[in-house]
């Protein structure tokens, strides 16, 4: 299954790397230029993206053709900052109901995980 046009991960080269029922690896290539804030080390923002985008893709196998998912709440633990390298979201779905399914995802930068989030997501069927 081809993975439908995502233009604000391209806007900032996050990429799903795999993606199987309840579970996905994302990765994105820290670029300094783009990603920093003015502390000189990775903004937020990048990480909870990271961790969203990731959750979204371990939940979306899961769902049938005249579903999707969207973002209810997020929670999200900052261990260490990111200064260069790789950061790797490793996303698990924790438990999928009928409309709510609850995910985890582990954010490392190379081998130091930096965060960890939890989220839950809405599933929604598409109007017919």
């Amino acid at each position: 299954m081809a993975s439908p046009a995502h233009p604000f991960a391209e806007l900032i080269d996050l990429y799903v790397e795999q993606q199987a029922d309840g579970r996905s690896i994302a990765r994105l290539n820290i670029d300094p230029a783009r990603h920093f804030n003015p502390n000189a080390v990775v903004h937020g923002g990048v990480i909870f993206t990271l961790a969203d985008t990731g959750m979204g893709a371990a939940l979306a196998p899961m769902l049938s053709p005249d579903q999707f998912c969207a973002t209810i709440e997020i929670k999200i633990n900052y261990f260490a900052p990111a200064r260069g390298g790789t950061l790797t979201c490793v996303s698990t779905v924790i438990n999928r109901g009928k409309r709510i399914a609850n995910i985890d995802a582990e954010i490392h930068c190379d081998d130091q995980c930096i965060a960890r989030a939890n989220g839950n997501f809405a599933i929604i069927s598409r109007p017919s």
